[in-house]
């Protein structure tokens, strides 16, 4: 990793919290600070500016979504901070509050789906750049619910993959190497996207995938 990004930790079970904290260093990540408390999650936020806030859910003070609660809060005193979910819950209405009307630099991801250090710091990297990183079991609650008129049902089933793995948070690059195909090739799938989902070429090209992704995750 070319940067040591900063990372603010709240996490409420001190064992659970040394973990992530042992797995963040492992990737080159540092965690500034590390909190069990909500309401201590939102004042840690605000004195060391990170890059990155990674927070569960279910945190005290109410052991409701009061981790979920702070992560709005930093998000909208301060926009540039990155916010990831690392949570054992799935919820889609979780996810759509997180995600608002922008995926830029947010995540959401499954504590027991995290396969290592390097794999929570590539997500830490994605998001603290302005990516996404979402769970792919996140996105299949979202796009599993019954849509009574589907604008993506014009979309090959290539297409379909192709804007799962963008909403996960996957580059060109990285698509092409999930899917096994050149990156010229998901260039020409995204373009098609684009054109089937009425997403005008006035709009610079990472405007129209950010709403390609919305119009996925929203449907």
């Amino acid at each position: 990793m070319s940067a040591r990004f900063r990372v603010v930790l709240g996490e409420d079970q001190p064992i659970v919290r040394e973990g992530i904290i042992a797995m963040l260093s492992r990737g080159g990540i540092e965690v500034v600070a590390s909190v069990g408390d909500a309401t201590e999650l939102v004042r840690a936020a605000a004195a060391e500016r990170p890059d990155v806030v990674i927070t569960d859910i279910r945190m005290p003070p109410r052991l409701a979504d009061d981790g979920l609660r702070a992560a709005l809060r930093i998000r909208q005193a301060h926009p540039r901070i990155a916010v990831m979910v690392l949570s054992q819950f799935l919820d889609p209405s979780y996810v759509l509050d997180l995600v608002g009307d922008d995926p830029s630099g947010i995540g959401y991801l499954l504590k027991e789906k995290v396969a290592g250090a390097g794999a929570l710091a590539d997500a830490v990297q994605r998001v603290a750049g302005g990516g996404s990183a979402l769970d792919p079991d996140v996105i299949s609650s979202l796009v599993g619910r019954r849509r009574r008129a589907d604008p993506l049902s014009a979309l090959t089933p290539r297409e379909r993959d192709v804007l799962a793995l963008m909403a996960e948070g996957r580059s060109n690059g990285g698509i092409a190497e999930d899917l096994v195909v050149t990156v010229a090739a998901v260039e020409r799938h995204v373009t098609g996207i684009f054109q089937k989902l009425g997403l005008q070429q006035a709009d610079s090209a990472q405007h129209r995938r950010v709403l390609a992704v919305l119009r996925y995750l929203r449907l």
